[in-house]
């Protein structure tokens, strides 16, 4: 069994309602820390209809929750980027060796939400960009924290973002996020999908991800929405 199956499946079942006690009691338990951070120097322009950004920072299940919960975000879907069709299933992404990274698939509307503001988001409550390899407690390279670029300006764009917070040293040791242009999105199984709302008492959730919702709306309050954009509901609507 892999690390993340263990982690994430296993502990639910291993220490159950006693860890969401636990929580309740000491709710600043969590794997990642936010770190209040400036906004980019450098962002996209604004352009008419639905954009797309990609990014990989650990466990999709927190990381589309995040951007669930964001506004101008029309459709936020969990998969995998960075290798295969054939080798795009969790089966297989949980060995570590298909080139995959868990990924989240962001449509936004670039009137409401720019994807400058997406990165700030993703750099600040979503994950741990210094962690290398890794979220938490989940190992390996298909955790890894990335940008999949869907242009020549989200590339610049990424670039200079982690060169503007590497430079204002606001993390206590230097980002690993790897920019690269985005090849392909694969989503992942159904199951996966809206996984933060609807097990939102599951030990992993409780520990891991709640804390990136709690940091979102105190952080950012005015990108914030409290009735998630399920991607069920997206899918009924189109």
């Amino acid at each position: 069994m892999s690390p993340r199956h263990f982690s994430r499946l296993s502990l639910a079942a291993a220490i159950g309602a006693l860890a969401v006690a636990a929580f309740a009691a000491t709710p600043s338990r969590a794997s990642e820390e936010a770190v209040v951070i400036p906004a980019p120097a450098v962002d996209v322009q604004a352009a008419d209809g639905i954009q797309t950004a990609v990014i990989a920072g650990g466990c999709f299940w927190g990381v589309q929750g995040v951007y669930q919960h964001t506004a101008g975000v029309l459709n936020a879907v969990s998969g995998y980027s960075g290798g295969s069709k054939m080798t795009a299933n969790y089966t297989m992404i949980g060995t570590g060796t298909t080139g995959h990274a868990e990924a989240v698939e962001i449509k936004y509307d670039p009137k409401k939400i720019s994807y400058g503001k997406i990165l700030q988001i993703f750099f600040s409550v979503a994950h741990d960009p210094t962690q290398l390899n890794r979220q938490g407690p989940d190992i390996g390279t298909q955790y890894r924290s990335a940008i999949f670029t869907t242009n020549d300006e989200q590339k610049k764009v990424a670039e200079a973002y982690i060169a503007q917070l590497n430079a204002a040293k606001v993390y206590k040791k230097p980002i690993v996020t790897k920019v690269g242009p985005l090849q392909a999105f694969y989503p992942a199984e159904d199951y996966h999908q809206d996984y933060l709302t609807l097990h939102p008492n599951q030990p992993y959730i409780v520990f891991n991800d709640i804390p990136k919702i709690e940091n979102l709306k105190k952080i950012f309050a005015e990108n914030y929405i409290e009735k998630p954009t399920l991607v069920r509901n997206a899918k009924a609507t189109n």
